[in-house]
């Protein structure tokens, strides 16, 4: 049986049947559901206004109204707000109707429990993630110019939570991560969410300026201080007083300059190269770096105390490979981004590059896939990019298949034995009409289909072979 919610979400159950309702309600109830019901469509309106339910559940024949009428208005109040419509068998055309319309999916009477508990689980679900990650976009992305981070895997969902939760605090930051995953964006998305968002946002890299010049960029030097430095300078912990300071690939730094940062830390104090007069500062410092620093600790290449003073909170930008299901959204992402600056119109991802995408291992991780797609955008050659134009090495295709891939809404349906022949006929049914209707809409370009049906290319070819579909002649 499904698992419970991890919350308490309230469900609209719609249905003339009296006895039906209590025991739908009843079966839901039991597995933490708050349940709302009505009996036809007026009833369920109002319901939908006073109550705002997560998921709705209702039969396509009311006696006043319709299950149509219901999805309109649950989905002209939210847009995002998951339907399941129930019917006997017979009503092929309406359910085909209603997942045009915006249906979820489809529930043949008799409805069995398990398969009423497995769909409704999995609509809560994704509702949650859905209205989870518009919220962390928009609470990240809406202040201040915030970059926008690109993503739906629960595991970087996990991480825009930390960020927003410790952006407007004045706490030290250790975003820790591969080379590649983007460590300066969350550091820039840390700062535009923050209170200092108005001020100045700073970037270092330690590991790309000369020790002897690191120093100086840091702190700033006098005139006359060392050869070359013709008039004063000031250092970016200046630069960035009342804002924040990024300190990239900080396990590089020099052991003798950690002493003189965790003082800034401590003291909020420093004098520039080559003076004895004392600043103080007002600065938020976020780190970054790819390294163990626990590691370089223990080989005494990093100062114990200074990483526990920067590991307050400590946030791990997960590798692309963790999050693998994000990497056709990024690619179309960077797609569109590229065309648009090279003025040329967005072209499609083939089936066999997105394959050839989820496939690859992305040692480089986001700067990797970026620096793909700008080539392949830059080598198309009519609306399409095909496998070639990506220019993965075979060699660095590790993955028989993408991690965590998403799931087809039908796969959690068992039509090989758990329903009656009936249901099974219906569910069938309406799947294959949803998929050709979307592969005719697509022109039969199968990655356009499978991103409007949500589905891995893969299994839309599957699902192609299964009902032996073919382009009308």
């Amino acid at each position: 049986m499904s698992a419970a919610p991890r919350d308490t979400p309230d469900v609209l159950l719609v249905d003339d049947n009296d006895d039906l309702r209590y025991v739908l309600a009843t079966v839901l109830s039991r597995q933490g559901y708050r349940i709302i019901e009505a009996a036809d469509e007026p009833a369920a309106v109002d319901a939908l206004r006073l109550h705002r339910p997560a998921l709705v559940l209702s039969d396509l024949r009311l006696p006043t109204g319709d299950g149509l009428g219901v999805l309109r208005a649950a989905k002209e109040l939210d847009p995002a707000l998951p339907v399941i419509l129930m019917t006997g068998y017979g009503a092929i055309e309406e359910a085909v109707t209603a997942v045009r319309e915006g249906a979820l999916d489809y529930l043949p009477k008799p409805v069995d429990h398990e398969h009423l508990l497995l769909m409704v689980s999995r609509a809560i679900e994704q509702r949650r993630l859905v209205t989870e990650n518009l919220l962390l976009k928009e609470a990240l992305g809406s202040r201040h110019g915030a970059p926008t981070i690109i993503g739906e895997h629960p595991v970087l969902l996990d991480v825009l939570k930390s960020l927003r939760r410790v952006a407007p605090t004045e706490t030290t930051v250790l975003l820790g991560g591969e080379s590649g995953t983007g460590k300066e964006l969350f550091a820039r998305a840390l700062h535009a969410h923050g209170d200092r968002a108005d001020g100045p946002f700073v970037a270092i890299n330690c590991a790309a300026i000369p020790e002897t010049l690191l120093e100086s960029e840091l702190f700033g030097h006098e005139k006359g201080a060392f050869t070359g430095a013709y008039a004063r300078k000031p250092g970016k912990f200046e630069v960035a007083h009342g804002g924040t300071l990024f300190l990239d690939e900080i396990g590089e730094m020099p052991v003798n300059l950690q002493a003189k940062v965790l003082r800034v830390l401590e003291s909020r104090s420093f004098e520039r190269v080559g003076s004895n007069t004392t600043l103080h500062v007002d600065v938020r410092l976020v780190a970054a770096t790819n390294r163990d620093l626990r590691a370089a600790v223990a080989e005494r290449r990093f100062r114990e105390d200074l990483f526990f003073r920067l590991s307050v909170f400590p946030i791990t930008i997960p590798p692309l490979r963790e999050r693998a299901s994000d990497v056709p959204i990024l690619a179309r992402h960077f797609v569109e981004r590229f065309a648009r600056e090279q003025n040329k119109r967005p072209p499609h991802l083939s089936m066999t590059a997105v394959e050839a995408l989820e496939r690859h291992a992305w040692p480089g991780n986001v700067r990797e896939l970026q620096n793909c797609i700008e080539r392949a955008v830059i080598l198309a050659e009519g609306d399409t990019i095909h496998a070639p134009q990506l220019n993965l090495g075979a060699g660095e295709i590790v993955r028989d298949a993408p991690v965590a891939p998403p799931r087809d809404p039908w796969d959690d349906i068992d039509l090989s034995g758990t329903l009656p022949e009936a249901s099974r006929r219906v569910l069938m049914e309406v799947e294959r009409r949803k998929i050709a209707q979307a592969l005719e809409d697509a022109r039969w370009d199968h990655a356009r289909a499978s991103a409007a049906l949500q589905i891995p290319p893969r299994l839309l070819l599957a699902r192609i072979r299964d009902f032996k579909l073919a382009p009308k002649t």
